[in-house]
């Protein structure tokens, strides 16, 4: 892992608690939740209530503040970003392909049509900007 980059909070909990020599069962018995509910903190499916840090932190025999230095959004964040770009290609495609049936099928208005290819233009044009940008 890359020194810049922060470990996720369901890696940190892992790490912890297997340095503490703890099962999942261990841990979800100190903090009052099921062996599943730890199991998705250490896949960061789902994250433990804020309320409970200062006991994790206690468990896992760290401080609060190092728990909170782990990030639940770094492969999050890539996630997001991806479906918002996928998003932004997929209503591209979608307003030319809308365009060519309705074309096709003699249902479409010229404005209609014009304000659908512009849509598709304005989502092209913010897709290669953000490449251009990289």
């Amino acid at each position: 892992m890359d020194a810049m980059e922060k470990k996720t909070l369901g890696v940190t909990i892992s790490e912890k608690r297997k340095e503490k020599g703890m099962t999942q069962a261990d841990l979800a018995n100190l903090m009052g939740v099921t062996d599943k509910a730890v199991s998705k903190w250490e896949r960061d499916l789902s994250y433990p209530d804020v309320a409970s840090f200062p006991r994790l932190a206690q468990a896992l025999g760290v401080s609060v503040d190092e728990l909170m230095a782990s990030t639940s959004s770094s492969g999050r964040k890539k996630d997001v970003e991806s479906i918002v770009w996928t998003a932004v290609r997929g209503v591209a495609l979608a307003m030319g392909i809308a365009v060519t049936v309705l074309s096709v099928l003699d249902e479409l208005e010229t404005e209609a049509g014009l304000g659908m290819l512009g849509i598709a233009v304005a989502c092209i044009s913010i897709f290669l900007l953000r490449d251009r940008e990289k």
